[in-house]
């Protein structure tokens, strides 16, 4: 088999297209396989599929996956044609995709390694510039988001995640049904959210039966104004709740702990703040004895301890009823407890109780959707951080989108 013959069953290319040369660069360690066209096939226009005839040739040159070490580059005169309705058009080829300079396998590779590493890595282990592999990444995600079937959103989750410090904030939208992300939108406002639901069908939003997120009140506002019956199904999740209160009883812990060192007393709170910020009902408690005598003090930390123990018990009501002359109950206990930052939690949770009761009704939560979140920092983290949101979006598209990747053309490649 002669160097063409064996490019020819390596690339796979059939006709109308043929292997015409294979030229060698041991310098430069480069392959470069000349591709052509048999002149005797009708083409077609790539908009329309009409025939058509040819206009001129361009030169095309795409990297493809290496051979024998060294770095293959097929090197093509596509036809161009001219199309009576859609002017002059390049003709497709079946190795790569519209507008690429890179074979259809070459980046299946580079997607698959993407999944794993970073853009520099990547660039790093093929030799390509950031801007390549970013744009390669940003074909796949567009191709993605052309292929996804729009369907009904039933139970979905809204959460803010940061994109850079200073309080730089993008919203994520998260469908619980399929375990996808839907959008990354640019900012945390209300009209951000509003404009992005109105432009759902309006079917979709009349089959929402939840939507979780956090007591933001510019997200609530957004939901409101688009979503029918939204009051119903606005949930505040028990992750949020629950963070709310493991800080007031931080800051109890804290305050009580610096009285102790400014009178001059050994404090018993020293060295255990994370103790109290541990949830007792998934601890086996028999190990630290130390801290379950320390609860049952006269400490107000043991109070505001005792208040986000009890807080928690109260998501696994089944009857809104109980539910809500239950938590009625721990909010007269707060309001008595002369514990300030827990009084405070207090208040907004008199507020928002509304989408709490919803919440514990509907068995909703938002654990997945957190993880999301953890998931997308550790994306931030291997990137080293986002220059602006737009790669920050499409890094979180890409590898959690839910999103069928791969070029079109690798099918018929293939």
């Amino acid at each position: 088999m002669n160097d063409i013959e064996l490019y020819k069953s390596i690339l796979g290319v059939k006709q109308p297209w043929d292997v015409t040369n294979v030229k060698l660069d041991l310098l430069n360690k480069t392959v470069t396989i000349k591709v052509g066209y048999n002149q005797s096939q009708k083409l077609q226009c790539p908009v329309c599929d009409t025939n058509g005839s040819v206009y001129d040739h361009n030169t095309r040159r795409w990297r493809h996956l290496d051979t024998c070490q060294m770095t293959t580059i097929i090197e093509c005169e596509v036809p161009r044609i001219s199309c009576d309705e859609h002017g002059v058009k390049q003709v497709r080829v079946p190795w790569a995709e519209t507008n690429s300079h890179f074979t259809a396998l070459f980046e299946a590779l580079v997607i698959n390694w993407l999944k794993e590493t970073s853009l520099s890595g990547v660039g790093n282990l093929l030799n390509l510039s950031w801007d390549q592999v970013a744009g390669i990444q940003e074909r796949a995600v567009k191709r993605g988001l052309e292929r996804r079937e729009e369907k009904p959103l039933v139970n979905i989750a809204i959460d803010e995640t940061s994109f850079q410090r200073r309080h730089e904030y993008v919203t994520v939208i998260y469908d619980k049904e399929h375990d996808a992300i839907l959008e990354v939108l640019d900012d945390r406002k209300s009209a951000t959210l509003e404009e992005w639901l109105k432009n759902r069908p309006q079917e979709h939003l009349d089959s929402i039966k939840t939507v979780s997120l956090d007591m933001w009140d510019p997200f609530i506002l957004a939901i409101k104004n688009t979503v029918p019956a939204a009051m119903t199904k606005i949930c505040f999740d028990r992750f949020h709740v629950a963070q709310h209160f493991g800080k007031a009883l931080d800051k109890v812990r804290a305050q009580e702990n610096r009285s102790f060192f400014n009178s001059g007393s050994e404090s018993p709170l020293a060295r255990t703040k994370h103790e109290w910020l541990r949830n007792s009902h998934r601890t086996d408690n028999r190990s630290r004895r130390d801290f379950m005598v320390l609860t049952r003090s006269t400490l107000k930390t043991a109070r505001a301890w005792a208040i986000k123990e009890t807080a928690s018990k109260l998501w696994d009501f089944t009857y809104r009823g109980s539910a809500e002359k239950e938590w009625h109950h721990l909010l007269g206990w707060i309001c008595r407890c002369r514990l300030d930052p827990v009084k405070k939690v207090g208040r907004m949770v008199k507020n928002y109780l509304w989408g709490i009761i919803n919440a514990i009704i509907a068995k909703v939560s938002n654990a997945v959707a957190e993880s999301k979140n953890a998931r997308i920092q550790r994306i931030k983290k291997m990137a080293c951080g986002f220059r602006n949101r737009k790669r920050f979006r499409m890094a979180i598209l890409f590898h959690l989108g839910g999103l069928d990747l791969m070029p079109e053309s690798l099918v018929n490649y293939a």
